[in-house]
C-alpha cells in the first residue's frame, strides 16, 4: 500500500516537473538550451521547501497563444526580485543578493511548488482545469504551463498558489479563440511594438486594459531593448534607466533586462486582462538582427574581440531562452528553437498569420557600416527575409486560408511591407529602409505574386518597428496598376502603428510642426501611402466583422509620467471584397498626421544632417 502511494507520488511529482514548459522551451532536443529535468529533478529536495510567506509572485500573472480548447499562463514565484546569474548546480548553494532585504539569500536546492487553476466566474468559485508546477533557478523562477480541457471563445479567469498556502497571485483573465470552423460574427485585437523602457512610461498598454475594448493583443516586438543606458534614451531622468547598465549579452542580462519591463504597472495590467500572441522583432536580440548577427555583434573578429569574446550564436542562445522563460508563448516546434512563426484561426472570420522577419533565417540586412552594398544588392533574387523554409510555409498559409474561406487574413510582420521613400530621415543616396521589406525586394515580390497568381483578397498587413504610423493600400508598385486616389489595383491594405514609447525616427523632441511637415513630406512622396503621423506614440486597433476591418488608431499626450489619457486620432475602414482603404480616407477627417491630398500645414523645415535634427526656417 505505502508503495502504491509513492509511486502515485512520484507521478505527481514528475508531471509537475515536465508541466513547467519553461524547462523544455526553447527546445527539449537542444542541448544549450533545453533544462535537463533529470538532472534537476535529482539535485533537489521536494522535502524541504520554501517557507511560503518569503516568496513573492514579483511580476504578476500573463496569458498567451490562445486555442479553442488550451492556453499558456505564465508568471515568475522566487525568494527575491533578482534574477538568476547562473543556474544552480549540482554542488547546492548560490548565493544571491536580495536588493529588497540588502542580504545575500542562500538559494536551496528546494524547488517552489505552485498549484494554478482556471475557473469560469471572476469569483474563482467553479474551476475547470488545474494543476501543480515546480520550478527553479534553473529558469529564473518563472513557471509556464498549457491549461487545457477549455471552451472555445469562452473567456476565463486564473489564479497561481504556492502549494499549501495562501500566498496567491493577482487574478487574471482571457478569453479562448473559437474552432476553425466556427461561424464568428466579430473579434478585435489591440496591436502593439516597440516599447523602449527609458524613453517613458507604458501608458498604451494600461489603457486598452482600462477600456477592455479588445479580445486579444498582437504584440509585433521590440518588446525589449537590449541597450545599455545612454546609447539610446536616458531613463535615469524618469526614474526608468536601464538594468543591467550594460548592452545585453548573457542570460542573466536579458532575463534582468526582461524582469524590469515587466514591472511596468500599465504592462502588468494588459497581460492581466488579455491573451497576447507575440513574436520578436530585432531588439530582443540586438538591433538590425538577422541570421548571422546583429548591428554590434556580426562574425567578425573585430566584433568579438569588442564585445568580450561573446559570439553570436551564444548571444543568440540566451536571448532565445531569456524570451521564452518570461512570455506566454507556445514553442512551436520542439526540433526548431528559433522558430517563432506561427498562425491562429479565428473561426471563419480570419486567420492571425505572425511571421518571424527578423531572426529566423534573413539575409544579411543593413548593419549601418554596409549601406551601400545592402544597397546594391537589395534586388537579389536570392535574399530573403524569412528564409526559405518559412517562406514556403507562409504562403501556403495564404492559399490555405483563402481556400478554406476564411473571410480575412491578417498578417503580422515586424516591418512595413509596402514600398516607402524615406529619404526626408535617410537621405537621398539610399533612400529606402533596406533593413526592411524594401532591402528584400524579391521576398515582397515572391509575396505579391502569391496573392495576385491565386486571387487571394481581403488581406491586412500588420506593421511594427518604424515608430510611427503608416497606412497605405497594398499595390505591386510598378508591376500592377494602381490609382492612388481611389486605390483601385489594390490587393489589400497594411497598417504600421507606432511605438509604445520609442521615439519617432525624427528624433524623442520631435514638435507638433516638426511632425505634421514629416508626415506630409513622406505621404506626398509615396504613392501607396494614405495616411502617416509621425508624431504620436502610440496603439492601434481592429475591430473586425464580415462586413469590414476597422482601424482605430490612439496617441498618447505624454508618456514622461504614468497617466491614463490617450488620443483618437484616427480611423480607418477596409469592406469586404474591396482590397483597399474605403474612401474618403478616415471620413474625411485627422486629428493629426496628414491624409494623401489633405495637406494642413505649409511649416517649411530644414534637416541638420550632423545630428539628425529639424527646425524651422519659416
Amino acid at each position: 500500500m505505502l508503495f502504491t502511494r509513492l509511486l502515485g507520488f512520484a507521478a505527481v511529482a514528475s508531471a509537475a516537473w515536465s508541466g513547467n514548459l519553461n524547462y523544455r522551451s526553447p527546445s527539449h532536443h537542444h542541448p544549450g538550451l533545453g533544462i535537463a529535468i533529470h538532472k534537476v529533478v535529482k539535485r533537489s529536495d521536494i522535502s524541504s521547501p520554501f517557507d511560503p510567506a518569503k516568496l513573492n509572485f514579483t511580476h504578476g500573472v500573463a496569458s498567451g497563444d490562445p486555442y479553442p480548447e488550451s492556453i499558456i499562463l505564465w508568471t515568475r514565484v522566487a525568494p527575491t526580485m533578482d534574477n538568476d546569474k547562473s543556474n544552480v548546480t549540482v554542488t547546492g548553494f548560490v548565493p544571491l543578493y536580495n536588493h529588497d532585504t540588502d542580504e545575500y539569500v542562500a538559494l536551496s536546492k528546494s524547488p517552489v511548488c505552485v498549484d494554478w487553476a482556471v475557473y469560469v466566474d471572476k469569483e474563482l468559485r467553479r474551476a475547470v482545469t488545474h494543476g501543480t508546477a515546480y520550478t527553479s533557478s534553473d529558469i529564473d523562477y518563472t513557471v509556464k504551463v498549457e491549461a487545457d480541457g477549455l471552451s472555445p471563445y469562452t473567456t476565463y479567469h486564473y489564479q497561481f498558489a504556492v502549494c499549501g498556502s495562501s500566498n496567491s497571485s493577482p487574478v487574471g483573465r482571457f478569453k479562448t479563440t473559437p474552432r476553425k470552423d466556427d461561424k464568428v460574427n466579430s473579434g478585435s485585437i489591440a496591436v502593439f511594438s516597440c516599447a523602449n523602457h527609458p524613453f517613458g512610461f507604458f501608458n498604451a498598454y494600461g489603457n486598452v486594459a482600462r477600456k477592455d475594448s479588445v479580445d486579444w493583443v498582437v504584440h509585433l516586438g521590440d518588446y525589449v531593448y537590449e541597450y545599455k543606458e545612454g546609447d539610446y534614451g536616458w531613463g535615469w531622468a524618469i526614474g526608468r534607466a536601464h538594468q543591467p547598465n550594460k548592452e545585453a549579452y548573457s542570460l542573466y542580462d536579458y532575463r534582468r533586462r526582461h524582469a524590469q519591463y515587466k514591472s511596468d504597472l500599465d504592462l502588468q495590467h494588459n497581460h492581466r486582462q488579455f491573451a497576447w500572441i507575440p513574436v520578436w522583432d530585432d531588439h530582443e536580440v540586438g538591433d538590425n538582427q538577422y541570421r548571422d548577427g546583429s548591428s554590434l555583434l556580426n562574425n567578425t573578429e573585430d566584433s568579438f574581440i569588442k564585445d568580450g569574446g561573446v559570439s553570436v550564436d551564444q548571444r543568440k542562445m540566451n536571448a532565445v531562452r531569456a524570451y521564452f522563460e518570461w512570455m506566454p508563448i507556445r514553442q512551436v516546434d520542439m526540433d526548431d528553437n528559433l522558430r517563432i512563426w506561427r498562425s491562429f484561426s479565428i473561426g471563419s472570420l480570419f486567420d492571425l498569420i505572425m511571421l518571424d522577419t527578423r531572426q529566423y533565417d534573413r539575409s544579411i540586412t543593413d548593419l549601418y557600416w554596409n549601406t551601400d552594398y545592402v544597397h546594391a544588392i537589395s534586388n537579389d533574387a536570392g535574399r530573403s527575409l524569412m528564409g526559405s523554409r518559412q517562406e514556403n510555409w507562409f504562403y501556403n498559409q495564404l492559399i490555405k486560408s483563402n481556400k478554406r474561406g476564411a473571410i480575412w487574413r491578417i498578417i503580422g510582420s515586424q516591418l512595413v511591407f509596402s514600398r516607402l521613400n524615406a529619404s526626408l530621415a535617410l537621405g537621398p543616396e539610399n533612400p529606402f529602409n533596406y533593413d526592411g521589406w524594401d532591402g528584400y525586394v524579391s521576398n515582397r515580390n515572391r509575396t505579391f505574386n502569391v496573392l495576385y497568381e491565386n486571387n487571394i483578397g481581403n488581406n491586412i498587413m500588420l506593421a511594427g518597428d518604424i515608430h510611427s504610423t503608416f497606412v497605405s493600400d497594398l499595390n505591386w508598385y510598378g508591376n500592377k496598376p494602381y490609382n492612388p486616389e481611389t486605390g483601385e489595383g489594390s490587393i489589400g491594405v497594411e497598417f504600421g502603428g507606432s511605438a509604445v514609447t520609442s521615439p519617432s525616427p525624427l528624433g524623442p523632441n520631435l514638435t507638433f510642426a516638426q511632425g505634421q511637415f514629416a508626415s506630409e513630406w513622406v505621404v506626398g512622396n509615396n504613392p501607396t501611402l494614405q495616411f502617416s503621423d509621425i508624431y504620436y506614440r502610440g496603439y492601434y486597433e481592429l475591430h473586425i466583422t464580415h462586413q469590414e476591418v476597422n482601424a482605430k488608431y490612439f496617441g498618447m499626450p505624454s508618456i514622461l509620467t504614468r497617466n491614463p489619457y490617450e488620443v483618437p486620432f484616427a480611423n480607418f475602414t477596409v469592406k469586404n471584397g474591396e482590397n483597399k482603404l474605403s474612401r474618403p480616407l478616415s471620413g474625411g477627417t485627422v486629428f493629426n498626421g496628414a491624409l494623401k491630398n489633405k495637406q494642413t500645414t505649409q511649416t517649411n523645415m530644414t534637416h541638420n544632417t550632423e545630428d539628425n535634427s529639424w527646425f524651422i526656417s519659416n
